[in-house]
């Protein structure tokens, strides 16, 4: 054991004469209840957390015996009730269940991300990209643009080339209006040309600042037509989660995240029924930890779905106990030397080929 371990320990050594160790860990049998998703649990007991967990209590000597549960909430309310000693799985450590338990390092760092369909764009998905606000403001100020830069041409050109550039406003401007889109366009007919020095300064300048215009617009519209041509519709952020349908597991943190983010969260009991859900198109997306939904695609072979890259709310997962337990202090000092010896990287190298944190 590490002097930083010892130290770590030191504050806990105290336990016994504090009245809260009710037990003693060197002879009771701990109850521990399992639950959670593949790979931190999988069928017959085995997975990550598992692995971890069996590590740690070879080190400590401890004796135990498991029961599952079919998800972590569950299992935490049977800790609350006093049914088990411990909770080993992928178990969230946030603020609100550090008040009512006691939790461990974490051993693993996770984040929540997206499972969605790639959906075969329609006519409407494919058009309606160029009707968004951004592309109306853009088309407005490039007319305006155009109005000011036709209105110079025929102030400079009306009384020199009034047979170009007719006195009345509205065909003269509209003839300036023109001369500038084709100036613009490089496609230059010539029925429209300045003959002043001011006209062909104005038309000079409109050269130079049209080569950017037309080049950002141009730019713009070739990455709209590539997206759509892409030919699916992926939930690839949260900010396309308003008003979708996201299939969530009950009691995760999955829940607020989709609320918060104006979508409607549809709880179901394990990743399979959100998985069936989201294949019959009940609901859109999947919201859910990271490394999971991963894992769970990669089994899957589903070509008609996709993982987001993005990744929101970092967690850790780390193991649950009863308020002032007498094991926790021993179970944080051997996971912090499991990661000090390399130990904890090799479980998690085993299942996961390498950190999908």
């Amino acid at each position: 054991m590490t002097f930083r371990s010892l130290v770590l320990l030191l504050p806990y050594s105290l336990l016994p004469f504090t009245g809260l160790a009710s037990v003693s860990p060197d002879t009771a049998v701990l109850r521990v209840a399992v639950a959670g998703t593949p790979p931190f649990v999988t069928s017959g007991i085995s997975g990550i957390s598992m692995e971890i967990w069996d590590n740690v209590a070879d080190r400590m000597d401890l004796r135990y015996t498991t029961s599952s549960y079919p998800s972590v909430p569950d299992a935490l309310d049977a800790l609350m009730a006093g049914e088990v000693d411990a909770v080993v799985g992928p178990v969230s450590i946030s603020s609100e269940r550090v008040a009512r338990m006691d939790l461990t390092q974490p051993y693993f760092r996770s984040s929540l991300s997206i499972l969605s369909r790639k959906d075969k764009l329609g006519a409407w998905d494919r058009i309606r990209p160029f009707l968004n606000v951004k592309l109306l403001y853009a088309l407005a100020v490039f007319l305006l643009v155009l109005a000011i830069v036709g209105t110079l041409l025929w102030l400079a050109e009306r009384k020199a080339s009034p047979e170009q550039f007719p006195r009345a406003p509205l065909r003269g401007i509209g003839n300036g209006m023109w001369c500038a889109i084709v100036t613009m366009s490089t496609t230059g007919y010539g029925d429209i040309a300045p003959v002043t020095l001011a006209g062909r300064i104005i038309a000079g300048s409109w050269m130079v600042v049209s080569i950017a215009f037309a080049t950002s617009m141009v730019a713009g519209i070739a990455s709209t037509l590539t997206l759509t041509g892409l030919g699916h519709t992926v939930i690839d952020t949260a900010d396309k989660l308003p008003g979708k349908r996201v299939a969530v597991l009950e009691g995760s943190p999955a829940v607020d995240f989709v609320t918060d983010h104006g979508g409607r969260a549809i709880p179901a009991a394990n990743l399979d029924s959100c998985y069936a859900a989201l294949k019959d198109k009940r609901v859109d997306a999947i919201v859910f930890d990271r490394p999971q939904l991963l894992y769970f695609f990669r089994n899957k072979h589903d070509k008609e779905m996709a993982v987001s890259a993005a990744r929101y709310q970092p967690q850790g997962y780390g193991f649950a106990f009863g308020m002032h337990s007498p094991y926790m202090p021993r179970v944080d000092v051997e996971m912090l030397d499991m990661k000090e010896d390399g130990d904890l990287e090799r479980v998690l190298k085993s299942w996961l080929g390498g950190r999908a944190e």
